[in-house]
């Protein structure tokens, strides 16, 4: 079984991090200035500024 990939506001953060705004289909529609919360693990996603978005982690590379 897969890791949930996006997360819908109300949900729980799986881990610490950095997570972004997204689209309904973020490869083909990307969302202009997209919104940023830094959660820990466990912390509720806020609601996103449009209903179809859902929250997707930053991947940062170290």
């Amino acid at each position: 079984m897969g890791e949930q990939t996006q997360f819908e506001p109300g949900q729980r953060a799986p881990n610490d991090g950095e997570y972004m705004e997204v689209g309904e289909d973020s490869f083909h529609m990307g969302v202009n200035n997209p919104r940023h919360v830094t959660l820990r693990k466990g912390e509720h996603f806020p609601e996103t500024s449009n209903h179809n978005r859902k929250w997707k982690k930053v991947k940062r590379l170290h």
